[in-house]
């Protein structure tokens, strides 16, 4: 592990591996901890690259919003630096997926397959782009801790929570360790992207589209019908996994990502 100046912050980044290049990006309000099974596992296989985004974890925070682009920049500046030149897997959980949709736009060439993970790409509705404007203004004068209340129930299913007391409360440290001006910021960018909806039909790459069964925030209905959309996309259903399913149901997860890395599209795109 160590930290890179990535533009204009340092980026805390884990790496585990040789070989094809895993981009792990992770989820609101979460840090590269959250991927510790995949790094552990996949690295058997690839290059597995776990970044803390900026805001998050021990990275520097930079400004009052950063939009999905400006995180989807700061990943391919953090390529270079790593000097990752070959085609990457980009591997988004939730917020994370936002930022792949910008990553696609913005930095194709770089990609080689896509892993989408408890994700949408609609908008937010008027209603939910306020309320993440109104929370950013709470967090910065009252800390994380009602994020983690309001939150907690959401990201993981009810089986986790029963029988993981010890994964929820690590999720719920890393929530209330967050700096508050980087979880604002991210609520603003989060606020203000646009909608990946029409984009869908035009991503022509391997695509992964993975969904826990008892996700509260990205029904598998939404997430089958976004990988619908892609031209090239394959759907896997984790059974007994809420939001954060690559957290809850490590080895269903890891097996599908690791047959999705096996396809022979994906290993002529690296040459």
């Amino acid at each position: 592990m160590g930290r890179w100046k990535v533009r204009d912050v340092h980026l805390h980044v884990v790496e585990r591996g040789s070989g094809p290049p895993l981009l792990l990006v992770h989820g609101f309000p979460l840090d590269h901890a959250m991927w510790a099974a995949q790094l552990e596992d996949l690295s058997r296989d690839a290059r597995v690259i776990a970044p803390d985004l900026r805001g998050f974890g021990a990275s520097d925070s930079g400004g009052d919003v950063v939009l999905m682009e400006d995180f989807a920049d700061d990943l391919a500046a953090l390529l270079d630096v790593l000097g990752i030149a070959e085609p990457v897997v980009f591997c988004g959980l939730s917020m994370g997926g936002y930022i792949a949709w910008q990553f696609v736009r913005r930095h194709r060439a770089r990609l080689r397959g896509l892993v989408l993970c408890g994700t949408r790409a609609a908008a937010d509705a008027p209603v939910a782009a306020e309320a993440r404007r109104v929370n950013a203004e709470r967090v910065l004068r009252e800390g994380a801790g009602f994020l983690a209340d309001a939150m907690l129930e959401k990201l993981v299913a009810a089986e986790t929570r029963q029988r993981r007391p010890d994964l929820v409360a690590a999720l719920r440290r890393t929530v209330l360790a967050a700096s508050p001006q980087g979880l604002a910021a991210a609520l603003r960018g989060m606020a203000a992207r646009p909608d990946a909806s029409p984009w869908l039909p035009q991503m022509e790459l391997p695509a992964l589209v993975v969904c826990g069964s008892e996700d509260a925030l990205s029904s598998v209905e939404e997430m089958r019908g976004l990988a619908n959309r892609l031209p090239q996309a394959r759907f896997v259903e984790i059974a007994g996994a809420g939001h954060l399913s690559p957290l809850e149901q490590p080895p269903a997860v890891n097996a599908a990502v690791r047959s999705f890395l096996a396809l022979p599209e994906l290993s002529t795109a690296r040459r």
